[in-house]
């Protein structure tokens, strides 16, 4: 995947560090509270693992990273709290980054995403 320009000013006033760190603290909860209730779950899961693959390159991390901040931040374009449509923004932004990401999710991530999910 190329860099884009500019893109290193922008990894060094956001470590990816303190993003990924963010993603972890809330990704479970906010799976485990929409897991029902939106069918882009099992899909988010999956980049979480592509996330936490060391031999994923930076680029498709920070794509990932992006979506999920996005996924599990409270205050988004449409509220979550609004039945069927509190998800629109967010199924969006999770099929936006698995588009670009896809090629590094592996059988094993989405494995361990099924077996995360079934648990």
């Amino acid at each position: 995947m190329a860099d884009y320009e500019g893109t290193q000013d922008v990894f060094e006033m956001y470590p990816i560090e303190n993003q990924e760190e963010y993603v972890k603290r809330g990704f479970w909860t906010k799976v485990k509270h929409t897991v029902a209730k939106v069918p882009f779950v099992p899909d988010a899961v999956a980049m979480y693992y592509t996330m936490l693959d060391p031999k994923t390159p930076l680029a498709a991390k920070l794509t990932i990273v992006s979506a999920l901040a996005y996924f599990i931040f409270p205050l988004d374009a449409i509220p979550d709290a609004l039945p069927v449509a509190g998800f629109m923004d967010d199924a969006a932004v999770i099929m936006a980054a698995l588009a670009a990401v896809s090629p590094y999710i592996t059988d094993e991530h989405r494995q361990k995403a099924l077996d995360a999910l079934n648990g």
